[in-house]
Protein backbone atom coordinates (compact mmCIF):
# COMPACT_ATOMS: atom_id res chain seq x y z
CA UNK A 1 0.00 0.00 0.00
CA UNK A 2 2.83 2.44 0.81
CA UNK A 3 4.14 1.91 -2.73
CA UNK A 4 0.74 2.04 -4.45
CA UNK A 5 -0.73 5.19 -2.86
CA UNK A 6 1.72 7.77 -4.27
CA UNK A 7 1.86 5.92 -7.60
CA UNK A 8 -1.91 5.70 -8.05
CA UNK A 9 -2.51 9.31 -6.96
CA UNK A 10 -0.36 10.64 -9.84
CA UNK A 11 -1.93 8.25 -12.37
CA UNK A 12 -5.42 9.22 -11.14
CA UNK A 13 -4.58 12.93 -11.38
CA UNK A 14 -3.15 12.42 -14.87
CA UNK A 15 -6.25 10.51 -16.00
CA UNK A 16 -8.60 13.08 -14.50
CA UNK A 17 -6.82 15.92 -16.30
CA UNK A 18 -7.03 14.05 -19.62
CA UNK A 19 -10.70 13.11 -19.31
CA UNK A 20 -12.28 16.03 -17.45
CA UNK A 21 -9.87 18.81 -18.51
CA UNK A 22 -10.56 20.68 -15.25
CA UNK A 23 -10.69 24.45 -15.62
CA UNK A 24 -12.03 25.45 -12.18
CA UNK A 25 -8.91 27.00 -10.66
CA UNK A 26 -10.67 27.77 -7.38
CA UNK A 27 -11.44 24.09 -6.73
CA UNK A 28 -7.86 23.12 -7.56
CA UNK A 29 -6.52 25.81 -5.21
CA UNK A 30 -8.72 24.53 -2.39
CA UNK A 31 -7.50 20.99 -3.06
CA UNK A 32 -3.92 22.28 -3.01
CA UNK A 33 -4.54 24.13 0.28
CA UNK A 34 -5.94 20.95 1.84
CA UNK A 35 -2.99 18.88 0.60
CA UNK A 36 -0.52 21.47 1.90
CA UNK A 37 -2.13 21.59 5.35
CA UNK A 38 -2.36 17.79 5.52
CA UNK A 39 1.27 17.33 4.47
CA UNK A 40 2.56 20.04 6.83
CA UNK A 41 0.59 18.56 9.74
CA UNK A 42 1.91 15.04 9.07
CA UNK A 43 5.44 16.44 8.94
CA UNK A 44 5.11 18.43 12.19
CA UNK A 45 3.11 15.87 14.18
CA UNK A 46 4.72 12.64 13.04
CA UNK A 47 7.88 12.89 10.94
CA UNK A 48 9.65 15.74 12.76
CA UNK A 49 9.34 14.22 16.29
CA UNK A 50 10.43 10.86 14.87
CA UNK A 51 13.56 12.40 13.34
CA UNK A 52 14.63 13.96 16.65
CA UNK A 53 13.71 10.80 18.56
CA UNK A 54 15.80 8.67 16.17
CA UNK A 55 18.74 11.01 16.59
CA UNK A 56 18.53 10.66 20.40
CA UNK A 57 18.28 6.85 20.26
CA UNK A 58 21.33 6.82 18.07
CA UNK A 59 23.25 8.74 20.75
CA UNK A 60 22.05 7.12 23.99
CA UNK A 61 24.49 7.41 26.84
CA UNK A 62 25.76 10.81 25.76
CA UNK A 63 25.45 13.77 28.09
CA UNK A 64 23.04 16.65 27.61
CA UNK A 65 25.63 18.74 25.79
CA UNK A 66 26.17 16.06 23.15
CA UNK A 67 22.39 15.65 22.71
CA UNK A 68 21.99 19.39 22.25
CA UNK A 69 24.80 19.40 19.72
CA UNK A 70 23.25 16.57 17.74
CA UNK A 71 19.84 18.28 17.74
CA UNK A 72 21.64 21.33 16.36
CA UNK A 73 23.04 19.18 13.52
CA UNK A 74 19.55 17.79 12.76
CA UNK A 75 18.34 21.39 12.53
CA UNK A 76 21.09 22.10 10.01
CA UNK A 77 19.95 19.13 7.89
CA UNK A 78 16.36 20.45 7.99
CA UNK A 79 17.51 23.90 6.86
CA UNK A 80 19.62 22.18 4.21
CA UNK A 81 16.45 20.50 2.93
CA UNK A 82 14.70 23.87 2.68
CA UNK A 83 17.62 25.38 0.74
CA UNK A 84 17.89 22.30 -1.49
CA UNK A 85 14.18 22.54 -2.33
CA UNK A 86 14.60 26.22 -3.23
CA UNK A 87 17.42 25.20 -5.60
CA UNK A 88 15.21 22.50 -7.17
CA UNK A 89 12.43 25.04 -7.66
CA UNK A 90 14.83 27.29 -9.55
CA UNK A 91 14.84 24.60 -12.24
CA UNK A 92 11.29 23.27 -11.85
CA UNK A 93 9.66 26.74 -11.72
CA UNK A 94 7.68 25.71 -8.62
CA UNK A 95 5.90 22.73 -10.18
CA UNK A 96 6.11 20.86 -6.86
CA UNK A 97 3.45 23.14 -5.42
CA UNK A 98 1.34 23.61 -8.55
CA UNK A 99 2.91 26.90 -9.57
CA UNK A 100 3.66 26.18 -13.22
CA UNK A 101 3.38 28.69 -16.01
CA UNK A 102 5.26 29.40 -19.19
CA UNK A 103 8.03 31.96 -18.95
CA UNK A 104 8.56 34.41 -21.80
CA UNK A 105 11.24 32.11 -23.24
CA UNK A 106 9.01 29.05 -22.86
CA UNK A 107 6.11 30.90 -24.45
CA UNK A 108 8.12 31.47 -27.64
CA UNK A 109 8.53 27.69 -27.90
CA UNK A 110 5.15 26.82 -26.48
CA UNK A 111 4.31 24.35 -29.23
CA UNK A 112 7.80 23.01 -29.87
CA UNK A 113 6.89 19.58 -28.36
CA UNK A 114 10.28 19.57 -26.62
CA UNK A 115 10.66 17.74 -23.33
CA UNK A 116 11.21 20.11 -20.36
CA UNK A 117 14.18 18.17 -19.01
CA UNK A 118 15.10 20.51 -16.15
CA UNK A 119 11.54 20.39 -14.87
CA UNK A 120 11.48 16.60 -15.26
CA UNK A 121 14.78 15.97 -13.44
CA UNK A 122 13.96 18.43 -10.62
CA UNK A 123 10.53 16.90 -10.01
CA UNK A 124 11.91 13.36 -10.06
CA UNK A 125 14.63 14.21 -7.50
CA UNK A 126 11.97 15.86 -5.32
CA UNK A 127 9.60 12.88 -5.55
CA UNK A 128 12.41 10.35 -4.98
CA UNK A 129 13.54 12.05 -1.77
CA UNK A 130 9.95 12.41 -0.53
CA UNK A 131 9.54 8.64 -0.71
CA UNK A 132 12.52 7.74 1.47
CA UNK A 133 11.00 8.32 4.94
CA UNK A 134 7.87 6.39 3.91
CA UNK A 135 9.70 3.07 4.41
CA UNK A 136 9.76 3.78 8.17
CA UNK A 137 6.79 6.12 8.42
CA UNK A 138 3.91 4.59 6.44
CA UNK A 139 1.35 7.31 7.22
CA UNK A 140 3.43 9.74 5.16
CA UNK A 141 2.38 7.82 2.02
CA UNK A 142 -1.10 9.30 2.44
CA UNK A 143 0.28 12.81 2.73
CA UNK A 144 2.44 12.46 -0.37
CA UNK A 145 -0.42 10.86 -2.31
CA UNK A 146 -2.79 13.70 -1.45
CA UNK A 147 -0.01 16.19 -2.25
CA UNK A 148 0.76 14.63 -5.66
CA UNK A 149 -2.85 14.28 -6.83
CA UNK A 150 -3.57 17.99 -7.56
CA UNK A 151 0.03 18.48 -8.74
CA UNK A 152 -0.51 15.72 -11.33
CA UNK A 153 -3.73 17.40 -12.54
CA UNK A 154 -2.06 20.80 -12.84
CA UNK A 155 1.09 19.42 -14.51
CA UNK A 156 -0.86 17.38 -17.07
CA UNK A 157 -3.11 20.34 -17.93
CA UNK A 158 -0.04 22.60 -18.23
CA UNK A 159 1.74 20.18 -20.58
CA UNK A 160 -1.39 19.73 -22.71
CA UNK A 161 -1.83 23.49 -23.01
CA UNK A 162 1.86 23.82 -23.89
CA UNK A 163 1.42 21.48 -26.84
CA UNK A 164 3.76 18.78 -25.48
CA UNK A 165 3.51 15.46 -27.28
CA UNK A 166 0.94 13.12 -25.63
CA UNK A 167 3.45 10.28 -25.45
CA UNK A 168 5.98 12.57 -23.75
CA UNK A 169 3.33 13.67 -21.24
CA UNK A 170 2.46 10.05 -20.48
CA UNK A 171 6.11 9.03 -20.00
CA UNK A 172 6.77 12.13 -17.88
CA UNK A 173 3.86 11.43 -15.54
CA UNK A 174 4.58 7.68 -15.26
CA UNK A 175 8.21 8.41 -14.35
CA UNK A 176 7.11 11.05 -11.83
CA UNK A 177 4.59 8.57 -10.35
CA UNK A 178 7.28 5.89 -9.98
CA UNK A 179 9.85 8.08 -8.22
CA UNK A 180 8.27 8.14 -4.73
CA UNK A 181 7.79 4.33 -4.56
CA UNK A 182 11.39 3.95 -5.82
CA UNK A 183 12.58 6.22 -3.00
CA UNK A 184 10.64 4.12 -0.47
CA UNK A 185 12.06 0.89 -1.91
CA UNK A 186 15.63 2.23 -1.95
CA UNK A 187 15.36 3.46 1.65
CA UNK A 188 14.15 0.06 2.83
CA UNK A 189 16.58 -2.08 0.83
CA UNK A 190 19.85 -0.17 0.42
CA UNK A 191 22.07 -0.30 3.49
CA UNK A 192 23.83 2.98 2.69
CA UNK A 193 20.54 4.90 2.64
CA UNK A 194 19.08 3.12 5.68
CA UNK A 195 22.28 3.88 7.62
CA UNK A 196 21.71 7.60 7.08
CA UNK A 197 17.93 7.42 7.44
CA UNK A 198 17.74 10.08 10.18
CA UNK A 199 19.82 12.61 8.23
CA UNK A 200 17.93 11.97 4.98
CA UNK A 201 14.60 12.25 6.80
CA UNK A 202 15.69 15.58 8.31
CA UNK A 203 16.44 16.86 4.79
CA UNK A 204 13.01 15.63 3.65
CA UNK A 205 11.40 17.42 6.63
CA UNK A 206 12.95 20.66 5.33
CA UNK A 207 11.71 19.92 1.80
CA UNK A 208 8.18 19.20 3.05
CA UNK A 209 8.19 22.29 5.29
CA UNK A 210 8.99 24.50 2.33
CA UNK A 211 6.62 22.78 -0.11
CA UNK A 212 3.59 22.59 2.19
CA UNK A 213 3.89 26.12 3.58
CA UNK A 214 4.35 27.53 0.06
CA UNK A 215 1.24 25.65 -1.11
CA UNK A 216 -0.84 27.09 1.73
CA UNK A 217 0.19 30.67 1.03
CA UNK A 218 0.19 30.44 -2.77
CA UNK A 219 -3.22 28.78 -3.10
CA UNK A 220 -5.18 31.99 -2.52
CA UNK A 221 -5.39 35.21 -4.46
CA UNK A 222 -3.32 37.97 -2.93
CA UNK A 223 -2.39 35.71 0.02
CA UNK A 224 -5.83 36.31 1.60
CA UNK A 225 -7.39 33.54 3.67
CA UNK A 226 -11.04 33.16 2.69
CA UNK A 227 -13.46 30.99 4.67
CA UNK A 228 -13.44 28.02 2.29
CA UNK A 229 -9.66 27.89 2.33
CA UNK A 230 -9.54 28.19 6.12
CA UNK A 231 -12.00 25.29 6.47
CA UNK A 232 -10.04 22.95 4.15
CA UNK A 233 -6.81 23.80 6.00
CA UNK A 234 -8.43 22.97 9.34
CA UNK A 235 -9.79 19.74 7.81
CA UNK A 236 -6.29 18.83 6.62
CA UNK A 237 -4.83 19.42 10.10
CA UNK A 238 -7.58 17.39 11.83
CA UNK A 239 -7.27 14.47 9.40
CA UNK A 240 -3.49 14.37 9.86
CA UNK A 241 -3.93 14.34 13.64
CA UNK A 242 -6.21 11.28 13.56
CA UNK A 243 -4.18 9.40 10.95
Amino acid sequence: MIYLLPLLSVILGYGMALILKPSNKKSLKLLLAFSGAFLLSLTVMHLLPEVYESSLHGHEGHDHGHEHGHNHIIGIYIMGGIVFQIILEYFSKGAEHGHVHASSHDHDHEHSNSMPWLLFISLCIHALLEGMPVSHHHDLAWGIAIHHFPIAIILTAFFMNSGLNKTAIFLFMIAFAAMTPLGTLASGQLHFISHYYTEISAIVVGILFHISSTIIFESSEGHKFNLAKLLVIILGVVMAYFL
